[in-house]
C-alpha cells in the first residue's frame, strides 16, 4: 500500500511537493507512520506568497459584508464537517474525539467573531475639528501575512489567525505544525468551498527552513506564530529586523493557587480536567497547583490521588478515554526525561505515569497522569514547561507565598485561584503578573471577542491574538483630515504649522 501524502495547497488547489523534503506524521495510537507530508523549498513559498500578493488586492476592495458572507458559509461547513475533521484532528494529534471537537469549536467561534467584520473595521469621524475641517480613521489590511501555528491546536489556532486577518481583506499564507497537518489543508479547502477566492488562503507545509523564509520575506508584511519561548523570541527579533508587524506566542507555566476556603471537591475536578486533559498538550494547561497551608495541600492532594486513580487513558476514537497519546515519540521521552528530573531534584513522586501499556497499542505514544508533590522553585521542573500529563504540587505557606510564585515565573500565560473570598480574588486578579486571569475558573481562555496573550516569556507582542486586537494587528489604521475651502486665504498661513484652533 503506498503511503498517503499530504501536500501544499496554492491558488486554490491541493499542489505536490517540489523540494523532495518530506517528514513523518505518526498515528500516535500505534507509533506508525501513517503519512508522508512535504516540507516546501524558498521556491515554493515564492510561488504561494506570489498568488496571495495576485489576489489580495482584489479581495481588500470586495466589501466587508460580502466578506463577511464568506465566514458565515465557512462556519455553516465546518459544522456540517465538524464529525470528520475531530477523526482526522485526533488522528494525527492524539487528543481524543470530544476534545478535537473543543479544537474546533474555539476556532469556529473565532470565525463567528469574524462574521461581524463589517461592524469591526468602522473608523471614527469627528465633523468640525476646526474650520470647516473634518476627521476620520480608515482600518486597511495590510496585504500578505503569515500565521506559523503549533502542533497542540491544529485547528483553533490557524482559525484564531486566518479568521480575522482574512476577513479584513488580508491574504494569508499559512504554515501548521508538520506534525498534524491535515486538518489545516482541510480548512483551506473549506474556505474555497465557502466562497473565498484562490490565492487568498494558502497552506505551505514545512520545517524551521520555511519558518525562517516566511519570516524573512519582503512581501510578507505580519506574521503571528504560536511555539515555545525561545523560537517565538527568535522569531519575534527577526521579524522586527525584517520590518515586520510581529506577535509571537510562546510558552507557559500555568499555576493553580487554592485557598483555604476553597471548594475542594470542585477545585479538584477542575485541576484534574485541566492538568491532564489533552495529555497536558495545552499552553493553557494548569500543570502546577499551590495550595496555600499544610491541612489544605494535605487535603488537596489526597483527593488528587483518588482522582488520578480514576482517570482512563486511551486511545483517540475511545469514548470513555480522557485523554490519549501524546503526538511523538520524542516528546514522550522528553516528558519522561522532565519526570525524572524531578526526581533527581528532590520532588516527591506520589504516582508515576511511566511505563503506561494499552494492549494492541504497545508502540502507541501513551503516558499516565504523573503527581509531584513538594515541588520548590528553585527545582529547573518548576521553572520549565514540560507539556504533558504532569501535576506538580508547589506548598505555600501564605497567599502572599502563593501570589509570588506565578508572579516571579519567567512564564505569564494564564493562572487560576479557587476561593469563595470575593476579596481575595480581587487582590490576587489585580496584583498577579500574568496575562489571563481565572477565578474559579481552571482554564481560563478568553472568549472570541475578548483576546487572547500572556505577558514576560509567554508573549512576544504588543496586540493579541483575536478579539479587537486580531483585528488591529492584522489592519493599518489612516487618518485623514480634510477641508473643502472656498478660497481666498492668504498666502503667509500656509507656513505656519496647521491648528484647530
Amino acid at each position: 500500500m503506498s503511503m498517503r501524502s499530504i501536500e501544499h495547497f496554492i491558488d486554490g488547489q491541493v499542489v505536490a511537493g517540489a523540494s523532495g523534503r518530506h517528514g513523518d506524521v505518526f498515528d500516535p495510537n500505534t507509533g506508525r507512520v501513517q503519512a508522508r507530508v512535504s516540507l516546501a523549498s524558498a521556491g515554493e513559498l515564492e510561488r504561494a506568497v506570489a498568488s496571495a500578493a495576485a489576489a489580495q488586492p482584489a479581495w481588500a476592495k470586495v466589501n466587508p459584508q460580502r466578506r463577511a458572507r464568506v465566514m458565515f458559509e465557512f462556519k455553516r461547513l465546518l459544522e456540517a464537517h465538524m464529525d470528520e475533521l475531530a477523526r482526522l484532528l485526533a488522528s494525527e494529534h492524539g487528543k481524543v474525539i470530544s476534545d478535537a471537537r473543543g479544537d474546533l469549536q474555539r476556532g469556529l467561534e473565532v470565525i463567528e467573531f469574524a462574521c461581524g467584520i463589517p461592524h469591526l473595521l468602522k473608523g471614527e469621524y469627528t465633523e468640525g475639528a476646526g474650520p470647516g475641517i473634518d476627521v476620520y480613521s480608515l482600518r486597511q489590511p495590510l496585504g500578505v501575512v503569515a500565521g506559523i501555528t503549533p502542533f497542540n491546536f491544529p485547528a483553533m489556532i490557524p482559525m484564531w489567525m486566518f479568521g480575522p486577518a482574512i476577513a479584513s481583506g488580508n491574504a494569508f499564507i499559512l504554515k501548521p505544525s508538520e506534525r498534524d497537518p491535515s486538518v489545516p489543508l482541510r480548512l483551506a479547502e473549506l474556505m474555497i468551498e465557502a466562497g473565498l477566492p484562490p490565492g487568498v488562503l494558502n497552506v505551505v507545509q514545512g520545517d524551521r527552513e520555511i519558518v525562517e523564509a516566511i519570516v524573512r520575506h519582503p512581501e510578507i508584511k505580519a506574521v503571528s506564530f504560536v511555539g515555545s519561548s525561545d523560537i517565538a523570541q527568535t522569531v519575534y527579533a527577526l521579524g522586527a529586523q525584517h520590518g515586520k508587524r510581529v506577535q509571537c506566542m510562546g510558552g507557559a507555566k500555568n499555576h493553580g493557587i487554592v485557598l483555604p476556603d476553597a471548594d475542594l471537591d470542585q477545585a479538584v475536578a477542575d485541576i484534574i480536567g485541566a492538568a491532564y486533559g489533552s495529555a497536558g498538550e495545552r499552553c493553557m494547561a494548569l500543570p502546577v497547583v499551590v495550595p496555600v497551608g499544610e491541612a489544605t495541600a494535605d487535603a488537596l492532594r489526597e483527593k488528587l490521588v483518588t482522582a488520578i486513580g480514576d482517570l482512563r487513558v486511551g486511545v483517540s476514537t475511545d469514548p470513555d478515554a480522557h485523554y490519549g497519546p501524546v503526538v511523538t515519540a520524542a516528546h514522550k521521552a522528553r516528558i519522561e526525561q522532565w519526570i525524572r528530573t524531578g526526581v533527581d531534584e528532590g520532588a516527591e513522586l506520589v504516582v508515576d505515569g511511566r511505563g503506561l501499556s494499552l494492549p494492541g497499542h504497545e508502540d502507541g505514544f501513551f503516558l499516565g497522569p504523573t503527581l509531584f508533590d513538594r515541588v520548590t522553585s528553585d527545582m529547573s521542573a518548576w521553572r520549565e514547561e514540560i507539556f504533558g500529563p504532569v501535576l506538580q504540587i508547589v506548598r505555600a505557606d501564605s497567599f502572599e507565598q502563593a501570589l509570588a510564585l506565578p508572579s516571579a515565573h519567567q512564564y505569564g500565560n494564564g493562572v487560576a485561584i479557587f476561593t469563595r473570598s470575593g476579596e481575595a480574588a480581587r487582590e490576587f486578579a489585580q496584583r498577579v503578573e500574568v496575562g489571563m486571569v481565572g477565578i474559579n475558573v481552571p482554564i481560563p481562555v478568553p472568549v472570541a471577542y475578548h483576546s487572547f496573550g500572556g505577558w514576560k516569556r509567554s508573549g512576544f507582542a504588543d496586540l493579541n491574538q483575536y478579539g479587537m486586537d486580531g483585528v488591529r494587528f492584522y489592519t493599518r489604521t489612516k487618518v485623514v483630515t480634510q477641508r473643502w475651502p472656498k478660497g481666498g486665504a492668504s498666502a503667509g498661513s500656509a507656513f505656519v504649522i496647521p491648528t484647530m484652533q
